[in-house]
């Protein structure tokens, strides 16, 4: 199970970037260790013990719970997340991932493509998902480490960049935004997914549901802290549409569209457990969908971008 506790030090306020060399290496090291020794597998209320670590089984048990969770905000027919990911466009375009993981989205990606890459900060996540490619027969995946603050990769070379949950956890976010924009070609498209900072999720979710009931808000004194303490990652940045909107920017990345999204288990504020799994089951996903986008309750902000003209 991870461990919530182990944050990146000096890191004060939702947005917030390092103020120099010395503070950008911190963090770097302290992401890099915190996903090292938690990985990305949605493991956080059920064990994944009963299953063999790189198995065929332990990839399927990971996608289930993923794409089941997925489904919330992105309800789908025949491919997940179909009313995301453009699956004509990049039936025949050359895709980059930021941030693997155990390789659930590089999986359906490769699979769609003419040509996929993935880079992940972690020897771990490089590891599992050569070997999720390897275990169902992905033969066009190429799997690097790599900093994605720094992309090995000549100018415009992908037509796809994909990164969903990761670069908010990065050192500096600001750096990888301009990677985008350097590695993408005239005329590709760029999908990202952030951090919200919603009034419902940072302060009533987090804040109140994890500070006060929790204990943590008295110890910590600290909305910015609390909200660290509930989520993933050394590091987890929030923002605003209008703050995500003007990082783009100033990377030269046009943003086509921006959209708040989240699933059910944030709007309904009891501990988790058999009781509140009943609740979700019968909770409407049209209703959750209301509440988490329409009226911004959610904590993904999703973004579709392009090069600035």
């Amino acid at each position: 199970m991870a461990d919530f506790r182990n944050k990146a030090k000096g890191f004060s306020n939702p947005t917030q970037l390092p103020a120099n060399a010395e503070e950008h290496d911190l963090w770097l090291n302290a992401n890099k260790d915190w996903w090292e020794k938690n990985p990305m597998r949605y493991d956080f209320s059920q064990s994944l013990d009963s299953k063999e670590e790189f198995s065929k089984e332990f990839y399927q048990e990971i996608d289930k719970r993923f794409f089941y969770a997925s489904a919330d905000y992105a309800p789908y027919k025949k491919l997940p997340f179909e009313t995301i990911i453009d699956y004509n466009f990049i039936a025949d375009k050359n895709i980059l991932e930021i941030g693997v993981g155990n390789g659930s989205h590089a999986q359906l990606l490769a699979s769609h493509c003419k040509s996929f890459t993935g880079i992940d900060l972690t020897e771990y996540a490089i590891e599992s998902t050569k070997k999720r490619m390897a275990i169902f027969g992905i033969a066009n995946a190429t799997i690097m480490q790599m900093n994605a603050e720094q992309l090995d990769f000549p100018d415009n070379s992908f037509d796809y960049v994909w990164s969903w949950g990761v670069i908010h956890h990065s050192a500096n976010t600001q750096k990888i935004l301009e990677e985008i924009d350097r590695v993408l070609k005239p005329g590709g498209k760029a999908v990202t997914m952030v951090y919200y900072r919603s009034f419902w999720y940072y302060y009533v979710f987090a804040g109140f549901f994890h500070g006060v009931l929790k204990g943590y808000l008295f110890k910590e004194k600290s909305f910015h802290k609390v909200a660290q303490r509930a989520m993933d990652g050394a590091i987890a940045r929030f923002y605003k549409i209008h703050e995500w909107k003007k990082m783009c920017e100033l990377a030269h990345l046009k943003v086509n569209s921006a959209e708040v999204a989240g699933t059910k288990a944030e709007i309904i504020l009891i501990p988790p457990g058999k009781f509140k799994n009943k609740i979700l089951k019968y909770f409407p996903g049209s209703i959750s969908r209301i509440l988490t986008k329409n009226m911004k309750m959610g904590y993904l902000l999703i973004s579709h971008l392009s090069k600035a003209d």
